[in-house]
């Protein structure tokens, strides 16, 4: 598989890093990656690689605030600007991938944005694959906390915070969790503003799952101590019938992909997005 390494730049300015992962086959579709808080694109590698040998190219960003491209570490000014720098990695992938469908394809953080995006964008594109999304934190956040977080929202929106993820809930591999300690283009921050509209974006997606205007394939472990299987599941039970397939992992943790089944789980994806093609 060859890895193009591009970049563009936001409207504000902001240089972002992305990359291509071109199967050497036929290529049947082409994915459009959206990442997780503090991580990267570049941890998606081995699902690039999977997706490539089922016929599907990959295209992604690390996005503002994260990984190579520039901005304050865990910051957006708004979420109407990622919703912007989503927009583009699609047209990216439609641009290198000219008449191909695209599926959107989120993790975490990743998963409330295409969520989030496919409501309130409406894209044209094959279908959207969202895993873990972060509808709502495992825990809510306590009252103090939240009252908190709502006067930095207006008062210190870039604070850096830490965004206290349980690592070891990555996965029920090890190796995942200390890889990701030892990665440094992972970082631990969150500030006031993406910590509410992250929120109020996942609150905003279960409210109006009834209208979502795509197929979609939406996974969730059981076991998540990152985000809430609770949330994602009411997301499932609200959103119409003819458009959603639901998949629950019995047990697994937050990073699906990461897990000792990582192979099973990445097949269901490839199957999903095959039979959309039908």
């Amino acid at each position: 598989m060859q890895q193009i390494e591009f970049s563009w730049k936001t409207k504000s300015g902001l240089n972002l890093y992305a990359k291509e992962w071109k199967p050497e086959g036929k290529v049947k579709a082409v994915v459009a990656l959206v990442h997780g808080l503090g991580e990267h694109i570049g941890r998606y590698d081995h699902v690039a690689e999977a997706f490539g040998k089922a016929g599907f190219a990959m295209v992604g960003f690390d996005q503002r605030g994260h990984g190579r491209s520039e901005g304050i570490r865990g910051y957006e000014t708004s979420y109407d600007a990622i919703m912007d720098d989503i927009s583009q990695n699609i047209q990216n992938a439609k641009d290198r991938y000219p008449g191909l469908p695209v599926f959107l394809y989120g993790h975490s953080l990743g998963g409330n944005l295409v969520l989030f995006y496919a409501l309130t964008r409406k894209p044209e594109i094959k279908g959207v694959i969202a895993t873990a999304p972060g509808l709502a934190t495992a825990q809510p956040l306590a009252p103090g906390l939240l009252a908190m977080t709502k006067i930095l929202y207006r008062l210190g929106p870039s604070m850096k915070i830490k965004n206290g993820l349980d690592l070891a809930g990555l996965s029920h591999d090890p190796k995942v969790a200390e890889k990701y300690i030892a990665d440094p283009l992972v970082h631990p921050f969150i500030s006031p503003r993406l910590a509410l509209d992250m929120l109020n974006a996942g609150k905003y997606s279960v409210a109006h799952a009834s209208e979502f205007p795509l197929p979609l394939l939406l996974m969730q472990g059981t076991a998540d101590r990152l985000v809430s299987p609770k949330k994602t599941k009411e997301f499932a039970l609200a959103a119409p019938l003819s458009k959603i397939t639901y998949r629950e992992w019995d047990g697994f943790y937050h990073e699906l992909h990461n897990e000792p089944e990582q192979a099973d789980v990445i097949k269901v994806m490839t199957n999903w997005m095959d039979q959309e093609l039908k």
